[in-house]
């Protein structure tokens, strides 16, 4: 089979990596990849993620058997819907059923509606409603999101009343995130650990994978502002098997129905990100896709074949199938550019890696790098993410801890307590 993965950061290399122990894959194609994804052997190919036409051409002429839409932005534009209707079997939500991540509006209705915990929440379309209201609350912290996708930076905790009308301003005045913050929803802070549980979903089957906990503020002690996730742990030790049939029975499975319910039946990864309240587990946030950076410590601990779930959930049989998982446990520490998230420099050298862009004893995620002159330079915020794998959760974080202190590049930041406090998800 030909596989092509629509993507270019970690998580698209840990999916690359994953579908690579497939013996069916003759050759696995990436659009647009990135230098590490194309120094494990993947062919990258010069497309950019939304660009629909520009991929189904290449699916169409290159006879691409299968493909694996990764990111959120092409699957809200509807990516699958268009290679669907060119005949070409796909893994990833159409773009109604992406709107569970794409509009945080719609999530929060529909969790209202079919009586699935979360966050108490108000919508709003005028800013002017939306200062008197932060203006009026008596409770903070309040947590403020955009309403439509925003590269996972679009939630401000406001702690103060000025905290607040600044986050309203800058989202819906200002634009800071363009046409995502024409809506706004403002809920209430819950408290709590926080667990992402990444899932296999055929519309009317829900298989969980592995929990893991993100850790997405930017320095030590979860302080800055948030950033696209700076590590991850896997299992997260707070997701106990009660709390996991907990889940199964109050979100899981009544999300996946409410969604079919709704005439949007979810195929695909269906993200659940989970706050374990003094009340129980709510829903914090739904992504549509595969996390990042959790699915760098989710799938190396995956011990079925990939692509056969995969073709499982395009054909609507994963009631049928057996997925196992590994009892190990993961870690992966993101090493990012110096000023990441604010403004940061690109094109640094990367020491320390090995010609294949790996290091011994852990694997080594590309998330933003290119090469130059034969070398790996820095092309992005979160430039690696390296994960180890090992019996214990201990030993997993000592490996990730040693790869990543033998990796240097001008600037390069990293926490130092990934796995030793609870990670926060808002």
């Amino acid at each position: 089979m030909k596989v092509l993965i629509v993507g270019s950061g970690g998580r698209e290399h840990a999916l690359a990596l994953a579908l690579r122990k497939s013996p069916r894959i003759t050759q696995l194609y990436c659009a647009p990849g990135n230098a590490g994804i194309a120094a494990g052997g993947v062919r990258c190919v010069g497309v950019k993620a939304t660009d629909l036409e520009g991929v189904v051409d290449f699916a169409v002429g290159s006879g691409i058997d299968f493909v694996v839409v990764a990111p959120d932005d092409p699957l809200a534009m509807g990516m699958v819907d268009v290679l669907n209707a060119r005949g070409i079997p796909t893994f990833g939500p159409t773009a109604s059923a992406a709107r569970i991540e794409a509009s945080k509006v719609f999530s929060k209705n529909l969790m209202k509606k079919y009586g699935i915990p979360t966050a108490g929440y108000q919508v709003f379309s005028n800013p002017e409603e939306a200062l008197a209201f932060v203006e009026a609350a008596e409770r903070y912290p309040l947590v403020i999101k955009a309403d439509g996708l925003a590269l996972g930076k679009g939630v401000v905790i406001a702690q103060t009343k000025e905290e607040a009308a600044e986050a309203v301003g800058s989202i819906m005045r200002d634009k800071i995130f363009g046409d995502s913050g024409n809506e706004i929803v403002i809920e209430e802070f819950l408290t709590g650990p926080e667990v992402s549980v990444l899932a296999f979903c055929d519309g009317k089957t829900v298989v969980p994978m592995v929990s893991s906990m993100d850790h997405k503020r930017v320095y030590d002690g979860n302080e800055g502002p948030n950033t696209g996730g700076m590590g991850t742990i896997a299992p997260n030790p707070c997701y106990t098997p009660q709390i996991a049939r907990q889940c199964m029975e109050l979100i899981y499975l009544p999300t996946l129905r409410a969604m079919e319910s709704e005439g949007v039946p979810f195929s695909g990864c269906l993200y659940f990100g989970l706050m374990l309240t003094g009340e129980g587990p709510k829903v914090i946030e739904y992504n549509c896709r595969f996390g990042d950076p959790e699915t760098q410590v989710v799938l190396p601990l995956l011990e079925t074949d990939l692509l056969e779930i995969m073709e499982a959930i395009w054909e609507k049989r994963l009631d049928k199938m057996e997925v196992v998982w590994s009892r190990g446990a993961a870690a992966c520490v993101v090493a990012a550019s110096g000023g990441y998230p604010s403004k940061y420099e690109t094109g640094l050298p990367i020491e320390g890696l090995l010609e294949n862009g790996q290091a011994a004893d852990a694997v080594v995620y590309h998330a933003g790098t290119r090469l130059e002159q034969g070398g790996f330079v820095t092309a992005g915020g979160r430039v690696l993410g390296v994960t180890a794998v090992a019996p214990t959760l201990d030993k997993a974080l000592d490996k990730a801890y040693e790869a990543v202190e033998k990796i240097h590049f001008a600037g390069m930041h990293y926490r130092k307590d990934i796995g030793l406090v609870s990670g926060e998800t808002v």
